[in-house]
């Protein structure tokens, strides 16, 4: 098979394997009738081979002979001739958040008509829905050797409004309003006064316009939570606005369990907005660089409006226009926001600690007089028990006074001992010395009893 009079059919590899305007301007004809579609990928390091591995089974599903395959990590090309000449080529590319599929039908007969709609290759089908979220879809039709006026482009592209313009300042024409039309496609019509004058900037032009659209839709894909978000945004700050106000007057007389109270609230609020803030961030933080391909590609176009139409540039950027400024608005929003929060959290924090302090130096004042008071009655008890153990001498010297009165007194009756009386009187003294010893030596063993059961056990 032979895609290029002039080639082999190994010549095909080569080519292919060349960048994608060479590819084109080798082995693509016109008239031709394309449709592209683009997905997004929501998680893309998983999603990306996988797209990839769906782009081999629709290959095998059209019948697309491996020898006429050339399959890369992000770009893939394959091309089938069907028995009446006409070509199909389907190819597949991998970028950061999307991928896409373009499916060119060329006939072989450059007067064959085309129309918008179902490519017209013979028995194709697109097999399958592709996977993940569709960001754009489109239907291109290439004419060359035509001209179209207003009335022509009103009953071809659906919509109220047309647009067109000549483009990379040649005599080549593109048109689309911007609509999507039964099928969910917009629709784009290119056509020049002849082929040869088409032909060496159809890949260039075809590459900037889907370029245009795939980011475009790809900025605006997120404007719906984009928007939902900044109503959000909007009740917090006036949540805390109105916490942070209370928090002010009665910050001052706060006991612990109100400012718990407050801690708890922001702290929730705060772990909301966080989650908001991270949301926001994945889904905008590439709104600024698309922005910029999408007007570099706009200036690429070199645009010059066709009589009583607009530029594509004047809807793109209309629709665009501010976008991607109010996402990074929205995310310095959430940004200042949290860091109120944290503000007001950490002087709430503060207070805690003080009110915690405060608490501890009452504490510790209460611990010192409770001491003080224990000391107090500690040295009471060391003067009572002093004169406890006084009066337990003088007791225990009384009784053993007794008890040696009744002993002189018997001596005396056996006639062992002459005066009872002054036995007893000598006596006393004695008595005071031994309930004295008897007292000390009491004490003694009882602190040294107390002090081998506090000694710790020898290993």
């Amino acid at each position: 098979m032979s895609l290029k009079p002039t080639s082999q059919e190994k010549g095909l590899l080569r080519q292919l394997h060349k960048s994608q305007e060479q590819y084109l301007e080798g082995w693509l004809d016109a008239p031709a009738h394309i449709h592209h579609t683009a997905r997004r990928m929501a998680n893309p390091p998983i999603e990306r081979p996988q797209s990839r591995k769906e782009f081999q089974q629709l290959l095998t599903c059209l019948d697309i002979e491996p020898s006429q395959i050339v399959l890369e990590e992000k770009v893939g090309f394959g091309v089938k001739t069907a028995d009446n000449g006409d070509r199909l080529i389907a190819k597949w590319e991998a970028h950061t958040e999307y991928y896409s599929y373009q499916i060119w039908h060329i006939p072989q007969n450059a007067n064959t008509p085309l129309g918008f709609g179902p490519l017209s290759f013979p028995r194709y089908v697109f097999p399958f829905s592709p996977l993940g979220l569709e960001v754009n879809a489109l239907d291109i039709v290439i004419t060359p050797a035509q001209s179209y006026d207003q009335e022509a482009l009103a009953t071809l592209l659906p919509g109220p409004q047309i647009y067109a313009s000549q483009v990379l300042e040649e005599d080549i024409s593109v048109a689309t309003s911007f609509t999507p039309d039964e099928h969910g496609r917009e629709r784009y019509l290119i056509w020049a006064p002849t082929a040869s004058r088409l032909l060496p900037k159809l890949p260039r032009l075809i590459d900037i316009l889907i370029t245009l659209e795939n980011y475009t839709h790809l900025i605006l894909l997120p404007y719906k939570a984009f928007s939902r978000s900044v109503d959000q945004v909007q009740i917090y700050e006036q949540r805390h606005l109105y916490q942070r106000s209370v928090i002010t007057k009665e910050l001052k007389d706060a006991k612990h369990i109100r400012l718990q109270q407050w801690l708890e609230g922001l702290t929730h609020d705060f772990l909301e907005v966080g989650r908001l803030a991270d949301s926001m961030r994945f889904r905008l933080s590439a709104s600024v660089p698309y922005d910029r391909i999408v007007h570099s590609n706009t200036q690429a176009l070199q645009e010059h409006a066709l009589p009583g139409c607009r530029t594509l540039t004047d809807y793109v950027h209309w629709k665009i226009t501010g976008v991607a400024d109010g996402y990074q608005q929205l995310v310095s929003r959430i940004h200042a926001l949290e860091q109120d929060f944290e503000g007001t959290i950490a002087v709430l924090r503060t207070k805690v600690e003080l009110v915690l302090q405060e608490q501890n130096l009452a504490q510790q004042d209460q611990n010192m007089k409770l001491l003080a008071s224990v000391d107090q009655t500690t040295k009471s008890q060391a003067m009572l028990q002093h004169t406890v153990e006084g009066l337990s001498v003088i007791v225990i010297a009384y009784y053993l006074s007794g008890l040696a009165h009744y002993v002189f007194k018997a001596l005396h009756d056996v006639g062992l001992l002459a005066n009872e009386t002054l036995a007893s009187g000598i006596f006393v003294p004695i008595a005071l010395l031994l309930s004295f010893g008897l007292i000390t030596w009491g004490k003694k063993r009882i602190h040294k009893q107390h002090a081998s059961s506090s000694d710790p056990p020898q290993i």
